[in-house]
């Protein structure tokens, strides 16, 4: 029998996809768009950062936090309870990763028990539990109940998946081609996503709505704001997803999405994805993406939150 060393063992059991940070030059017309328009609530905001929530139980599920330049700024995963933090701590520790904060109490907007640390190519991942309550909001609105997934761009889509499966526990459901692997860490089809590229970036995040009808009622939302689609409506086949992409005041990417696959974990078997327009859109309302959109999406190449760029040592 093989041996089953601790750090052969995924960290933690990863419940759900909390939250995400974005770093924007744009803070002031970035906060005003996801709190206007997009249809998230601010729960509090100083002059460098702004925390919005949707209508999920989640404290807040968006982050800003103004920067010189776009980038990603953390991604954080529900863990159920601080011991489970303190052994992923201890099992990071054997794999030779060495977290960038806690394990500990998160002196942070929202609390929590938690640790922080980075994967290969650089991206700040956070684990927590215990993070605070928040009262319900109706979900009657055409607005985002939360984050339900992002999309990375990697260099090394193979050694961003075996990093997020074997330390995260992440489970693939499908792949797109050799292009896009989506992976799960509950029912839903994806929480991550990797899309291979020429650098490593943020491509998108999604928010997830109750039902195609919030989600339709959500883009006459953006439509009466003047703002149209990039690329959308439609439904992917990956996911079985309804998608609506827009971008923000500072270019990031923002997706509605609603009706993601749920996964029964005994029986789903993954599968390989032709990357053909009638895949991609089943529906076949949305035609393919435009340049405008697919430069968006593949951003700025993007080193990480704690890397310092020259400029930023010169400056």
């Amino acid at each position: 029998m093989p041996h089953d060393h601790p750090h052969d063992r995924p960290i933690a059991r990863l419940r759900a996809l909390r939250s995400v940070e974005l770093h924007t030059p744009a803070l002031t017309e970035s906060a005003d768009f996801y709190a206007e328009v997009w249809g998230l609530e601010p729960v509090e905001r100083d002059t460098d950062a702004t925390w919005l929530r949707g209508t999920g139980e989640e404290h807040h599920v968006l982050h800003l936090t103004r920067a010189d330049r776009n980038g990603l700024g953390r991604i954080s995963f529900a863990v159920a309870t601080p011991a489970e933090i303190d052994e992923a701590a201890r099992r990071l520790l054997a794999r030779g990763i060495v977290p960038v904060a806690g394990p500990g109490p998160l002196d942070q907007v929202g609390g929590g028990y938690g640790l922080r640390f980075t994967d290969p190519e650089g991206r700040l991942i956070e684990l927590s539990a215990q993070t605070h309550a928040v009262t319900p909001r109706g979900r009657d609105g055409a607005v985002p109940v939360g984050v339900t997934h992002t999309v990375l761009n990697t260099t090394d889509i193979d050694a961003a998946v075996a990093f997020y499966t074997s330390v995260l526990g992440l489970r693939v459901s499908d792949w797109s081609e050799h292009q896009m692997a989506f992976l799960r860490c509950n029912a839903d089809h994806h929480c991550i996503a990797f899309n291979q590229a020429e650098w490593a970036s943020l491509n998108h995040v999604a928010y997830e709505m109750p039902s195609v009808d919030h989600f339709m009622r959500g883009l006459g939302r953006l439509r009466h704001h003047g703002i149209t689609p990039q690329w959308g409506p439609g439904r992917h086949g990956p996911g079985n997803n309804t998608f609506s992409y827009f971008t923000d005041p500072a270019g990031l990417v923002c997706e509605y999405t609603s009706e993601v696959a749920q996964i029964v974990e005994d029986a789903w078997i993954a599968k390989v994805w032709r990357r053909t327009p009638d895949l991609s859109d089943l529906w076949g309302t949305a035609g393919p993406p435009s340049p405008a959109i697919r430069r968006h999406m593949a951003g700025i190449p993007d080193p990480g939150p704690l890397t310092t760029t020259p400029e930023e040592v010169t400056a």
